[in-house]
């Protein structure tokens, strides 16, 4: 795996109600990716860029909504999202309001 890539791979970690529950009962972590990324690509820069360990990775494919922007029907883009679980024990604060 190309050195670069991996550190493309993470584009935005998704903060939402669904991601935060997650993240209180399942222990996972939720990413927006890029959309040709792969499972190994994301583990390698989860665990390179936070230093925590990977437990599992499930990986969707949002589709983008239809919108209309004035009076034209129009597309946004598909796009792919990793809730990432991390092993016990490891934990990703976004915030940085350490405890």
């Amino acid at each position: 795996m190309n050195p670069e890539r991996i550190l493309q791979v993470l584009l935005s970690p998704i903060i939402s109600e669904k991601s935060t529950f997650a993240s209180d009962t399942a222990n996972q972590v939720v990413f927006k990716v890029l959309a040709d990324a792969t499972k190994p690509e994301i583990r390698k820069a989860v665990e390179q860029q936070f230093s925590v360990s990977v437990e599992a990775i499930q990986v969707i494919n949002v589709r983008g909504k239809m919108k209309r922007f004035g009076r034209t029907p129009g597309k946004q883009k598909n796009w792919k999202k990793a809730y990432v679980r991390l092993a016990q024990g490891h934990d990703i604060d976004f915030l940085g309001s350490g405890a």
